[in-house]
């Protein structure tokens, strides 16, 4: 073909038996819409090129519009990188059991805000909170969509219009450039920064509540990275105390929200939810999604009072947690409760898998495929979480002329496998791969190798 008159119409295509297939599966507005994209495409390239291409090439086109439109961007993959709390991968992946009761409540109605005892309304936030109170043994739960929305929930609520003093050694960024300073500022609380950097002391918190009458003491946890040499900061009990004696209440922003000792898996110590309230925290908030292992969530415990105010501020239902949310959090709890969560949870047991047992697997890969080799590597925990603090692994490690080539073509798979570089070697940790995923890392990488 060389000239437009000899293009075909979309009378005409649509009267081809592959376009009258694409209608039954796709619909004719979606078909329709992208015949006439991949026409005006051609005419607008002919202009430059001179040239009308075939009719295969031109339904080709038309069908890989088509597959574009009609299916999600958003896919699972497979996490080779080692990275246990991916955040680019969606963190934390669901335990079987929140699989199943997210299926279970979304297949039809659910008793959401359904009392069924008094057969009237309900509230949704007992179906978390009853398992959240009887965890962490403190008086009133709510859980929220995440906990940067948990975090400016608080603050409007309890602190709008007044001052909120941190340290500035607490100001910190997390990822997507979520800054303390910028919630404050957006709650409508006024920021009062007290010490330096690197040194910050109760004197400077009691100063400070003379001089502004706080709201309250908000206390971050800084999880993604770490401030040594000549440092020094108040505990949180002290800092408790401190609050208390002034009459406002200490807030303890956690972030990852650990329910378990990190130091009985060779990690270095993670501060727990339960250490806070000891300490005398009357708020503590953290995430669903990070150490806690469950679903994208931001989870605010503490006394009940104060919960009460957080749960009748009409932010709190433009942050409410939906019903799959609940759903998967409630199941993820039960594990905690059992005492199970180190082996039902897939995160702790990824970060408790025995070196040897992650040797066998990288071996088993090697005999099976009969290239790449085994060598000794170190995972991460990730997601704003221990910074600094690795887990030794051992890898299955891919050499190729390539590696970068190599990383694009595992991406094209489905589903699509990340994996990462490292002495230019291509790197595959069996730490966070699934059990259920290998079969399918086998056969995409076999598929490299033969058409390499």
């Amino acid at each position: 073909m060389s000239s437009l008159r000899s293009l075909p119409s979309i009378d005409q295509l649509l009267q081809t038996p592959v376009v009258i297939s694409w209608i039954t599966e796709n619909g004719r507005p979606l078909t329709l819409e992208a015949l006439r994209q991949t026409l005006d495409e051609v005419r607008e390239e002919y202009r430059i090129s001179k040239d009308v291409p075939p009719l295969d090439e031109l339904l080709e086109s038309a069908h890989n519009i088509i597959q574009s439109w009609a299916s999600t961007s958003l896919q699972p993959v497979i996490n080779a990188t080692g990275v246990i709390l991916h955040t680019n991968l969606g963190r934390a992946p669901l335990c079987h059991s929140a699989i199943k009761a997210i299926q279970n409540v979304s297949q039809g109605y659910s008793n959401l805000e359904y009392d069924l005892p008094a057969g009237k309304r309900g509230s949704r936030s007992v179906h978390a909170e009853s398992f959240l109170t009887r965890l962490t043994h403190t008086e009133a739960a709510l859980v929220v969509n995440n906990n940067a929305g948990a975090v400016l929930l608080i603050l409007s609520a309890l602190a709008r219009r007044r001052s909120v003093i941190i340290a500035r050694s607490q100001l910190i960024e997390i990822g997507g450039g979520f800054r303390i300073p910028d919630v404050m500022k957006q709650s409508g609380a006024r920021l009062h920064e007290v010490g330096t950097t690197n040194r910050v002391h109760l004197s400077d918190f009691q100063t400070a509540i003379e001089d502004t009458s706080p709201a309250l003491i908000f206390h971050a946890h800084r999880s993604n990275f770490r401030i040594t040499g000549f440092t020094s900061e108040p505990t949180l009990s002290e800092l408790a105390e401190v609050a208390h004696q002034a009459g406002i209440p200490l807030v303890d922003d956690q972030g990852s929200g650990a329910l378990l000792d990190t130091v009985q898996f060779g990690l270095g110590h993670e501060p727990m939810v339960s250490e806070a309230l000891l300490s005398g925290a009357d708020l503590v908030c953290f995430s669903g999604d990070k150490l806690l292992g469950g679903p994208q969530a931001g989870i605010i415990i503490g006394k009940a009072d104060l919960i009460a105010k957080l749960k009748k501020h009409p932010l709190a239902r433009a942050i409410r947690a939906d019903k799959l949310c609940l759903a998967a959090l409630s199941a993820t709890l039960i594990h905690y409760l059992k005492d199970e969560a180190s082996v039902e949870i897939p995160i702790w047991r990824m970060i408790s898998m025995s070196v040897d047992t992650i040797r066998q697997r990288a071996q088993s890969w090697v005999d099976t495929l009969g290239v790449g080799e085994v060598v000794e590597s170190l995972s991460t925990v990730g997601g704003g979480s221990l910074p600094d603090e690795v887990l030794p692994t051992v890898v299955f490690a891919l050499s190729a002329h390539s590696p970068n080539s190599i990383l694009d073509r595992l991406r094209t798979f489905q589903p699509p496998i990340i994996a990462r570089l490292e002495a230019d070697k291509v790197i595959f940790d069996p730490r966070t791969i699934m059990p259920e995923q290998e079969n399918v890392l086998l056969s995409s990488i076999r598929s490299i190798l033969t058409n390499n």
